[in-house]
């Protein structure tokens, strides 16, 4: 997360938000926010937010990500929202979208495992 420059500006059981001011590494070669890096947001707000949901010591890894580009990601900021479905034993179901400024430029749904710590 830090590695791409963003940073977490809101966090609840459940929900998870994060920001990044769009720089000219996170562009593609027509200008807009790469593809990557909006599946990346997407990926990132989605999995914190089930993290918030689990105890302490059990992690939570990606078990499938699907991204639905919207609009170019053309602007200043990017703001991604994540948030919990449904929380279960074994998967969480979640959705997060990525705006840049006030437009919308991507929804994603994303199942997350539960990974339990291992036994001694």
């Amino acid at each position: 997360m830090h590695l791409v420059g963003a940073d977490l500006t809101r966090i609840e059981p459940g929900r998870v938000e994060a920001e990044l001011t769009l720089g000219r590494q996170h562009q593609q070669q027509r200008g807009f926010a790469h593809g990557g890096l909006i599946a990346t947001l997407a990926d990132l707000v989605a999995g914190f937010a089930a993290v918030t949901l689990v105890p302490d010591g059990v992690g939570i890894v990606t078990s499938d990500l699907r991204v639905s580009y919207l609009n170019p990601g053309v602007g200043q900021r990017l703001r991604a929202v994540g948030w919990v479905l449904k929380a279960g034993r074994r998967l969480h179901f979640c959705e997060a979208e990525v705006w840049c400024d006030d437009v919308l430029i991507a929804k994603a749904s994303a199942t997350m495992a539960v990974v339990e710590p291992l036994s001694s």
